[in-house]
């Protein structure tokens, strides 16, 4: 049987592969996540991404690794995780009105071959008001999602139309995923 492991511990990436039947086992990969804000939001994902597969797949050699990382941009600027509600406050407030693009990074080790990909999608938002962003941050979810919010949960209601991967915006795209393991020599 062939290996499968996920190089995160995200709640959402882990829901998305279960969503698949798939058999994996998970492996958080904490790795430094700074990079040179002159980079393009296309390379930083798929540079973490290979970052975080790379750590899990050096004690794993025999496994096929799958890393992601998703970042939110504005107008070329790179939005992470906020450092707290005022800083999540004053991301959405940005976003508020305004279409955005996530990126979504996924690399993908094993022993016989590396590949690395990103997806992009365009989110807009609706046009808010300070009660709803205020009232969104005091649920919490925000905090630890980059550009402040969660499409598939309550920042469900931020969100006016997307054009692109959902999948993406959540955390991985899927079918994308699966195409490229399959193309790593991985059996479904």
């Amino acid at each position: 049987m062939q290996n499968l492991i996920l190089a995160s511990s995200s709640p959402r990436r882990k829901e998305l592969l279960e969503n698949l039947h798939l058999t994996f086992a998970i492996s958080s990969s904490e790795v430094d996540e700074s990079f040179d804000p002159a980079l393009t939001p296309e390379y930083v994902v798929m540079e973490l991404a290979e970052r975080k597969a790379k750590k899990v797949f050096q004690k794993n050699q025999d496994a096929f690794v799958i890393g992601s990382d998703t970042i939110v941009a504005l107008n070329g600027r790179i939005l992470g995780k906020p450092a707290d509600e005022a800083e999540a406050i004053s991301m959405l407030k940005s976003l508020s009105g305004q279409q955005h693009d996530v990126f979504t990074g996924v690399s993908i080790l094993s022993p016989t071959s590396s590949t690395r990909f990103y997806e992009k999608t365009e989110v807009w938002f609706w046009e808010l008001t300070d009660d709803e962003i205020k009232a969104y941050v005091q649920t919490g979810e925000p905090l630890d999602k980059a550009g402040a919010y969660g499409i598939q949960l309550l920042g469900s209601m931020l969100v006016k139309k997307i054009n692109g991967d959902y999948f993406a915006v959540v955390g991985l795209p899927v079918a994308r995923t699966i195409r490229e393991l399959k193309k790593a020599g991985y059996q479904l």
